[in-house]
């Protein structure tokens, strides 16, 4: 599978690894495990949703920043892998954060932005297991932030 030419068929560029928003690594690798930081939905530096799920930002919209959540988990991956895609084995975990309205509760359906991106791009290897939360807030005033973990050959 060649990732870069499944992206380029998608219409898909990543962009650089986003910077931390704060004092902590954007990955690190331990024995075979990748540990990606929280994503958020950014793009060219510019948070492109913000709001809570069920309030400001809809349902679709919250599975599209879910989407750009994964772009941008794949873009630490690459960083973290120094562009050798090779090295990428399969997806292990995903965990996504999900800002909402308090009357909003289908979390699972918006995470499937990020999951099913990740299916699309890596087939059978981003498949994983996944964990997904309603919480109150979320930084900068996102909808979604999303975590991973990847197991990569050293």
């Amino acid at each position: 599978m060649d990732i870069e030419q499944t992206l380029a068929a998608m219409d898909v560029v990543l962009p650089s690894a986003p910077p931390p928003a704060a004092n902590y690594l954007p990955w690190v690798i331990t024995g075979n495990q990748l540990w990606i930081a929280g994503q958020a939905p950014i793009r060219a530096g510019k948070y492109e949703f913000v709001g809570r799920v069920g309030a400001e930002v809809t349902p679709p919209q919250a599975q599209a920043a879910a989407r750009l959540c994964a772009i941008n988990v794949l873009a630490q991956v690459k960083a973290a892998c120094a562009g050798d895609w090779s090295r990428l084995v399969k997806g292990v975990r995903i965990c996504g954060y999900i800002s909402s309205a308090p009357e909003f509760f289908d979390y699972p359906k918006v995470l499937d932005g990020c999951s099913d991106f990740l299916v699309e791009v890596l087939g059978d290897a981003g498949k994983h297991v996944r964990t997904v939360m309603g919480v109150s807030g979320l930084r900068f005033n996102v909808p979604i932030v999303v975590d991973a973990v990847f197991e990569v050959r050293a």
